[in-house]
């Protein structure tokens, strides 16, 4: 089933595809599997779901997002209404400039959406009081697989990405991996200040002194390897975030790190005082300027005018 065709007749299809639904009749179907590309030559695999799928997984998405919404910690900024990364980056930089944060650990959750394991998100979803039926209609989208190469592939781990259920999923059980053991099993047993904050799957754990820091950096991949999870090795990393007139910082510290593709660093305002300024990272910088100018060979033809908008918005 596609859009087009039942445009004309969208309330019958609708009703039937909710009658079939409530009944436990329907049954999910394989969506075509397609590789996105990033940076470094990689690719992304990705399967967008059919259309009466993606109408039913818009549905629970809603119902997921409302009921996650109650409980979610105020340091989860991904996927949430309301909440951009802007935020985050505004909150990280008030923090280590206020709370006195001496370090920071930059962790970046490997696939989430493909190595997830389904029985402990079972078990998450089922702790904030999901109904059986819906369960099972979200295992069914979980296991109906994609098309590729010529066949139907099933993987047994993940939450597939494209379709609209993958990213709630994931926020979820990111929200309970990380955000709920930070605030209540980590801090609690801290002695200095420190915040955990996180943007979908990026995540910064700020510490005041180095030794509870390092103790939050070795528990993060086994937590994560509990939900199947692992850790990026390459974009993990330990940090001093102390301001330049402190010993601590004018030996290690740099600044608050990189976050989101923004590395932040102290530098001195007009009136002479402290504070953390963001630029953008320089692989991206090169990234955006090189599609720039693919852009600008391509549409180098029409007339300036018509260059002008799209160009002046990118």
């Amino acid at each position: 089933m596609t859009a087009q065709p039942d445009a004309d007749h969208l309330d019958e299809t609708l009703r039937a595809l909710h009658a079939r639904r409530r009944r436990g009749r329907s049954q999910a179907r394989p969506g075509a599997r397609v590789g996105i590309e990033k940076e470094e030559g990689k690719q992304r695999p990705s399967g967008p779901p059919t259309f009466e799928d993606t109408i039913g997984q818009r549905a629970v998405a809603r119902r997921l997002e409302a009921s996650a919404e109650h409980d979610c910690a105020d340091s989860s900024y991904g996927f949430r209404q309301g909440r951009s990364p802007h935020d985050a980056l505004h909150a990280l930089r008030a923090r280590c400039m206020r709370a006195n944060i001496g370090w920071i650990v930059e962790a970046d959750v490997r696939g989430s959406c493909d190595s997830l394991d389904r029985t402990r998100l079972r078990e998450v979803l089922g702790q904030r009081g999901n109904a059986g039926s819906r369960l099972r209609l979200i295992g069914k989208w979980l296991r109906a697989g994609g098309l590729e190469d010529g066949g139907v592939r099933h993987p047994e781990t993940g939450v597939g990405q494209g379709g609209v259920m993958a990213p709630v999923l994931a926020h979820i059980c990111l929200q309970h991996v990380l955000a709920e053991w930070g605030e209540q099993e980590v801090q609690a047993r801290l002695q200095g200040r420190s915040f955990l904050m996180r943007v979908a799957e990026d995540c910064v754990i700020g510490g005041e002194l180095k030794a509870e820091a390092r103790r939050m950096m070795a528990g993060l991949p086994q937590r994560c390897a509990r939900y199947g999870l692992t850790m990026q090795p390459t974009k993990t990393a330990l940090m001093a975030c102390g301001k330049p007139e402190t010993p601590q910082g004018a030996t290690e510290g740099h600044g608050p790190g990189a976050f989101r593709g923004l590395p932040h660093s102290w530098t001195r305002s007009r009136q002479g005082y402290w504070g953390s300024k963001r630029r953008p990272a320089q692989k991206r910088l090169r990234r955006t300027k090189k599609a720039l100018g693919r852009w600008g060979r391509t549409n180098r033809h029409p007339p300036l005018q018509d260059q002008y908008q799209p160009l002046g918005q990118k």
